[in-house]
Order: C-alpha cells, then structure tokens, then sequence
C-alpha cells in the first residue's frame, strides 16, 4: 500500500522560523482543498497542538530514538486518507544524541530518511547573501541518501539581498522555492521551555491565517506539493491502553500528552475521561485510573492548592485505583511546588516531592527507564522511553524511586520518579515501551 506523498520542513538549527513556515503550509495546503497529514519529528509537546489548529487533523510525533519500527509503523498509519503529508522537524536536520536508540539517533534526517520524505531547509539569510548558499550545499552533500528538495530562504531584507542570495544558491545547484521577506510580526510567543500551548495563543486561528496568506505570496505551493514523494505506509500498531476508563487532567495546567498515546488508547476501546483541576473538577468516580500529564502547574500553583474538590476526589481514587503524573503531574502529586517569586504551594501530598522553580535548573534530554514497579500498565522490570524537560530543582524526593533511569547514553540521572501505594511519577514524558 503506498502512502500519500510527503515532505520534511527541517532548518539549520533552532529558530530559524520553521515553525512558522509549518503552520503556513499546512494552512494553506488545507485551503486548497487538501487533506493535510502533519507529523512532528521528535520528543515535542507543544507543536502537534499548533498543528492540529493549522491543518484540522491531529498530529503525531515520530521518534527514530525512542520508536520501535512497529510503533513508528502505527504512527503512520494515521495518515491514512490523507492526501499529502508535512513533517515538522526538530533543531537542526542532522541534530540527534550520541547512542543508538530503538531505531536510530533521533534526528530528523532520520525521520526523513524512513519515512521517505524530501527534506525542505528553511534558511534564516539575515545578515548573509551568496554565502547561505554554502550552508544550503552542505546540508544537501552531508548525506548524499538524504532527498533534498530545496530551501525557503525566511528573513530576506530586500529584492537585493534575494537577488544576490539567489545568485549563490543558483551557482550551488540548490533550488530555491520560495522567499519570505523579514517581518517582525510572525514570531510565534514564546516562554521558556519555547512556544506557549496552543491552548493559550490570545488569538491563534488569525494568526494561522496571517502565516498562510503569507506563505501562499512568497513560496512556490506547485513546486512543493510537487516535491512531495510517497513511501511504502509502513506496518505496525499504536501502545495499548493501561486501563479501560482513564480519566485524564487536560487544562492549561496540564496539557502535554503525546497524541499517539492517547490516539491507541482510544482505537482500542478505552474511553478517556477528561477533567479540569483548574475549574476544580473531579474525575470521573469509576474510572480505573487518574492520569496527570505534564504542563504548566507551577503558573497555577495557587488555584491548584485552592482546588478543594479536585483534592479530596484525587485522594480518595488513590486509596484503591492508581494514580500517575508525569512531570508536571508528577509535581502535582507532590507536597509542594514553589514558583519562580518563592511562594510556597500546597500540592496534592500523595507523594513527598518538593519541587522549585525559584532557582531554575535546566532538565532536558531523553530517557531509558527500567521499572522498579508497576506503572501505566506496564509490568516490574518494562523498559521504557521518554524524554524529560523542565525547570525545576528537586529540594525533596523521599519516596521510594519508581525507576533506574538514564540518559540517551545510559548514563544515570538522580531523576527516579517515585512510587508511594497507588500513586507513581516520574518527569519523564513517556514515549513508549523499549522493544524486546
């Protein structure tokens, strides 16, 4: 069976404006009447949301490091009906870690590379005119496998600086397919672990529309639909469910799920449940498991120690049904969090952690995780794939550690996550389980 055909919207490195060239195209493809399949390369919360407001069909990650070639298969099945597919790649092309994960490095030439997907560099030109051309031929020489389709030059300062930025990509043999002038309006909003959640853009659907009325007046749209290429839809199946009934916290304080979790959740038959913290709902009574993913709790502190129903019924679930957070669920589950301004919280104290972001710390990078118990429905000794991000500094973390967790190159990390009765965390956003 082929797929439909796709390309990779990938950049030199980070902040070179990709993103905003994403959400135009996916935009504009939809307002040409095609089904637009977005994916996301990479350990990325935030984006699949943006997506997912751009081209009116969820978005899924892909994971080279932390996928098995069954679950990468199953991620791409969701583009099934699609008429064209746009991935949005991660940092720089060719940015990965040291060790070999599950399938690969983690970069999003490697995503690129399996799915069968031409590669698309958005070049940031400030400050440079024949010489980005350089720039465009290496990444285009470095992997000779790669398919390389062209380059958007993003941040042209005038119909100069593109003629003589043109000039070199001519001589270079890069073909140009589109140029975007610089304008200081079309960053997106940003906080420190990036872009805020889709979830809080004041005004998001304008300014999806602004990127694509943009995008269709300097990028050739023919050229790039033509550039796509299809791959064979590779075979494969989603993670199961934990739990036939999950009720899962989803407000602006928790908020990071990865879609291809919560999408084989529900194609095999769980229902999920969601529930606000932040408007101080309970979740569901009979469900079988209470589910606090990652997000913003320390911007929440307050009206989450304030939240007297969401507690009490947080509470009396654990008494006999398990709970998880991950992250910033996990802080939630804590005793207390402390925001950036000293204040102490009251979490929900089903677990002992302290958490603070007075003097931040930075946590990022990927995880191999072996369980010391039973977690999200996975057995005593599961090996399991995340990736971790925050900046919190641990003053306390008492409880018994849930796992050994290293980094990418199976180094250890002090961050265990811990298990206390029914209740388990970890800061690790899980990706999936490690292939036997």
């Amino acid at each position: 069976m082929i797929n439909a055909p796709g390309i990779l919207i990938s950049a030199p490195s980070s902040g070179t404006g990709k993103t905003t060239v994403m959400l135009g195209l996916l935009r504009a493809l939809a307002e040409d009447g095609l089904k637009v399949q977005p994916f996301k390369s990479g350990p990325d919360y935030i984006d699949p949301a943006f997506h997912r407001a751009a081209a009116g069909r969820p978005s899924f990650n892909i994971d080279t490091w932390a996928m098995h070639d069954g679950l990468i298969g199953g991620v791409s099945q969701q583009s099934a009906g699609a008429d064209i597919i746009v991935a949005e790649g991660s940092m720089g092309l060719f940015d990965g870690v040291a060790t070999k994960g599950e399938c690969g490095f983690g970069s999003s030439a490697e995503t690129a590379l399996t799915m069968g997907w031409p590669v698309i560099l958005v070049i940031d030109v400030g400050g440079q005119a024949q010489s980005a051309a350089a720039t465009a031929l290496g990444f285009k020489a470095y992997n000779p496998d790669l398919p390389f389709a062209g380059v958007i030059l993003n941040r042209c300062a005038s119909l100069r600086h593109e003629r003589l930025t043109r000039l070199g990509m001519e001589k270079a043999g890069v073909k140009v397919l589109g140029v975007l002038p610089r304008r200081g309006d079309l960053a997106l909003p940003e906080r420190h672990l990036g872009l805020i959640q889709a979830v809080e853009h004041p005004d998001l659907e304008a300014a999806i529309a602004g990127y694509a009325a943009f995008l269709r007046e300097n990028v050739d749209l023919v050229a790039i639909k033509s550039a796509a290429a299809a791959g064979a839809l590779r075979q494969g199946d989603l993670p199961k469910p934990p739990a036939q009934k999950i009720a899962m916290a989803q407000d602006a304080a928790f908020s990071f799920t990865y879609p291809h979790l919560v999408e084989g959740w529900r194609a095999a038959g769980a229902e999920i449940a969601p529930f606000s913290p932040l408007a101080d709902e309970s979740p569901s009574p009979d469900a079988d498991l209470v589910w606090l993913p990652g997000g913003y709790p320390e911007l929440h502190a307050g009206k989450l120690a304030a939240a007297s129903q969401f507690r009490a019924a947080i509470r009396r679930h654990a008494e006999t049904k398990p709970v998880h957070g991950e992250c910033g669920g996990y802080m939630a589950l804590g005793e207390a969090l402390i925001d950036k301004d000293g204040h102490r919280h009251q979490m929900l104290g089903l677990l002992g952690l302290v958490t603070s972001y007075e003097k931040r710390k930075f946590h990022l990078g990927y995880r191999q995780a072996t369980l010391n118990a039973p977690m999200l429905g996975f057995d005593t000794g599961a090996r399991l794939r995340g990736h971790e991000f925050h900046y919190s500094t641990i003053l306390e973390e008492p409880d018994t550690p849930l796992a050994q967790v290293g980094d990418a190159d199976g180094n250890p990390v002090p961050e265990t996550g811990s298990v206390k009765g029914n209740v388990t965390g970890t800061f690790f956003h899980l990706i999936a389980e490690a292939k036997t």
